[in-house]
């Protein structure tokens, strides 16, 4: 069993974001950090997350919560996982096997982004063939051949599907500060590396961060400058239900829907058979007019719930934010930002820090309202 201890300097989320500002250069922390547009909707998925309330049964409780799980034929420790995450390198160097490794011991949930730093043949042998994978959708079905084929030789249990990225963001902190991997190399993006030694130094010994599993097919001789060129021609975002049963018809295990955010997006799902969608506004990166999801997870889990898996991601921050989300209809939780500030703070052993610190504080709290298995969260739930 993976050891709970955890920096008690850091006892908190809050807490690992403030030491992340401090370690990261300003543009990998404004990457991590941001929303879109006015950042609106990424303060109101928490924002609304934290007006969830539970209520405790003191004379009913047994002292002692389970946190065991299952999902997908697998019991994990815990009822939360680490989201898919991009460019999860150049945030802090080496921080998607920091993480894979983390989320093994601690027998919980790992998504690997097409767009990660770590290829899908390195996370499987690092999770011993436990990890999900995200594909982005190629427009040449070729191309997705191919991805999916290494995904399946990789022993991928769980194929994550994306359908909230039909177009490129508008994020202003990312257009100030020229983001692109690697890093440019302005007089200001230098200054602040110069700024930021650990970061350097782990880079340095690390090495210049690659979309490892877009390595086999990239052009040769591609500059580095026309690889967003390469990305915008090579994939699409748009998903619709013909693609869904390409897919469907060819993948051997699990697959689920991250991104639905529509009662007919969900219902489409459950026609098309899939084993399980995950809410998700992208952490508030996508659509800054749109609606939480703890919103969405409101409307939907009443009418869905046991008829598909209901997972949700962005906005959640902490053990209670992970108890609200299930009481409110979730099977189970995902979170990115929050490890990826972990990281950023702790290095390598940020990804420990923090499954382990939301671990504690969401055995405290199903302890606290005498609610002993994650399952019975909904009992718990205040009406309103």
């Amino acid at each position: 069993m993976a050891s709970l201890s955890y920096n008690t300097k850091y006892p908190s989320i809050e807490d690992l974001r403030s030491r992340a500002q401090k370690k990261t250069p300003r543009f990998a922390f404004e990457y991590m950090d941001g929303g879109c547009n006015e950042d609106v909707n990424l303060r109101k998925n928490t924002d609304e997350i934290r007006q969830v309330e539970l209520v405790p049964r003191y004379f009913s409780n047994s002292g002692t919560s389970d946190l065991k799980t299952e999902l997908f034929g697998h019991t994990y420790d815990a009822p939360f996982g680490i989201s898919p995450i991009g460019l999860q390198g150049l945030m802090w160097p080496g921080a998607t096997k920091i993480l894979a490794k983390a989320a093994v011991e601690h027998n919980i949930p790992f998504i690997l982004s097409t767009m990660a730093t770590s290829s899908i043949e390195e996370i499987s042998k690092i999770t011993e063939g436990r990890a999900w994978y995200q594909l982005y959708h190629p427009k040449e079905n070729a191309l997705k051949d191919k991805i999916l084929q290494r995904a399946q030789e990789a022993s991928v249990p769980v194929l994550v599907l994306l359908c909230d990225v039909p177009t490129f963001a508008f994020r202003p902190r990312d257009i100030r500060n020229g983001l692109a991997l690697p890093p440019k190399m302005t007089f200001n993006n230098i200054l602040q590396m110069i700024g930021r030694p650990h970061w350097s130094l782990a880079t340095l010994m690390e090495g210049q961060p690659k979309f490892a599993n877009l390595i086999p097919y990239l052009p040769k001789g591609l500059d580095l400058g026309q690889l967003g060129l390469f990305m915008n021609q090579t994939f699409s975002g748009l998903m619709n239900e013909e693609k869904i049963k390409s897919i469907r018809d060819k993948w051997k295990g699990k697959i689920i829907m991250k991104g639905v955010a529509s009662e007919s997006d969900m219902e489409m799902c459950v026609r098309l058979g899939l084993d399980g969608v995950m809410l998700s506004n992208h952490g508030g990166r996508q659509l800054d007019a749109g609606q939480s999801t703890i919103a969405t997870l409101k409307e939907l889990a009443p009418k869905y719930k046991g008829k598909i898996k209901i997972m949700l991601d962005s906005g959640i921050r902490s053990g209670p934010d992970i108890a609200r989300t299930l009481a409110q209809g979730a099977d189970f939780a995902f979170l990115g930002r929050s490890f990826m500030y972990g990281v950023a703070a702790l290095g390598k052993a940020g990804g420990q820090h923090t499954i382990a610190m939301l671990k504690i504080q969401l055995q405290q709290v199903l302890e606290q309202i005498g609610c002993s298995k994650v399952e019975d969260l909904h009992q718990h739930l205040v009406s309103k």
